[in-house]
């Protein structure tokens, strides 16, 4: 018994020990907890998706891939988002807003921009100057709707998947304060300045699309539209703090004004000015070979 009675005292203590360093590992957030596809943790939210850091590794290459090569697929820039988001870029996002009183007010009352709750049909009737009357305007131009917006599930952190999806509900905000179209060289424009506002890789990422512009387009875009989106990013308040339903009834230039940002040049009257030119030049051409054949 004397032997024996020394062995049950370090058996004892390791059991208690590993039992403390289980309950301590499972009190950890899925971002920082190692787990396999075998043993994956309960969600941390409705929707949510623990990933392993093998998974959100090949998460964030194939649909960072796959985003390049077709930017309309919404579903892989929206996973190609949170899974580069996470842990650092997110986290200092949700940081820049704690450290912002409407941004914390926000954080606070979590308000989700849809229809239903911005009263879609309310904006239509506000004065034309205001912010409302500009957002719905360019929802009606575009074709768009706020209700789009995919659901965040890759982000482990309750309340930064939250800022993450907030941020995507904002997006079409930036677009009618810029004036912005939705088809890809708007896109880009709209892409690089969030780049610069915000520091989220995937903003980053999309900003390269514009590789894939065409030959005017891309000209356009670097005479124009990216140094307005890289100076107006960089030098404008963060668009993050800003409560957009407490503002739709504000004067969008006094708004423009106050969070810093210039209106670039109206693009889709650019565009359209040059299918004019373009088309002047052809009928001259064709009138001109039908004097030489005559």
């Amino acid at each position: 018994m004397l032997m024996v009675a020394p062995l049950k005292r370090p058996l004892a203590g390791a059991v208690t020990a590993a039992t403390r360093s289980t309950s301590a590992h499972l009190l950890l957030p899925a971002s920082c907890r190692c787990f396999s596809v075998l043993n994956r943790p309960p969600p941390n939210y409705e929707g949510h998706v623990p990933l392993t850091k093998t998974e959100r590794l090949g998460l964030a290459l194939g649909s960072g891939f796959m985003s390049f090569i077709n930017p309309r697929r919404g579903d892989l820039i929206a996973a190609f988002g949170e899974a580069t988001a996470q842990p650092y870029f997110i986290n200092r996002l949700r940081d820049r807003m704690l450290m912002h009183p409407t941004g914390r007010r926000i954080l606070r009352e979590r308000p989700r921009l849809t229809s239903t709750s911005l009263d879609i049909p309310r904006l239509r009737s506000l004065p034309k100057n205001t912010l409302g009357y500009a957002y719905v305007a360019w929802l009606d131009a575009e074709g768009v709707s706020p209700d789009t917006r995919a659901a965040v599930r890759y982000i482990d952190d309750e309340e930064c998947a939250y800022v993450m999806q907030r941020y995507r509900e904002c997006h079409d905000f930036y677009h009618a304060l810029a004036g912005l179209p939705v088809f890809r060289e708007g896109e880009v424009a709209v892409k690089a300045f969030e780049f610069m506002n915000t520091g989220l890789p995937m903003t980053g990422l999309a900003v390269f699309s514009a590789l894939t512009l065409k030959k005017a387009e891309w000209e356009r875009f670097w005479a124009i539209y990216g140094p307005w989106a890289f100076r107006n990013g960089a030098r404008a308040d963060d668009m993050i703090n800003v409560y957009w339903e407490k503002e739709l009834e504000t004067d969008v230039e006094e708004l423009r004004a106050r969070l810093g940002i210039e209106k670039p040049p109206d693009l889709r009257a650019i565009r359209k000015l040059e299918r004019e030119r373009r088309r002047r030049r052809r009928e001259k051409g064709a009138k001109e070979k039908a004097g030489s054949s005559s």
